[in-house]
């Protein structure tokens, strides 16, 4: 039986493979090993899986809300 741990990670890896399969195919080039922003190191799925990508997770997020910030779509 699993626990509540393992479906949690099923349930990540589901909702990446959805992302993954409906993400645009825009992106191109050598993705970086450590992020640019912060030096950590970019996971090599996302690296694989966003070709050319340059920042990890933690830092693209924090872009994308500080966008979302600037444009007045956060509350």
């Amino acid at each position: 039986m699993s626990d509540d741990a393992d479906r949690a990670s099923q349930i990540e890896e589901d909702n990446l493979a959805v992302i993954l399969a409906n993400r645009p195919k825009t992106t191109t080039g050598v993705s970086a090993v450590d992020c640019e922003e912060c030096g950590d190191p970019i996971e090599e799925k996302r690296r694989i899986a966003l070709p050319g990508i340059q920042t990890c997770c933690f830092c693209a997020q924090l872009n994308e809300d500080k966008g979302k910030f600037k444009m007045g779509r956060v509350r």
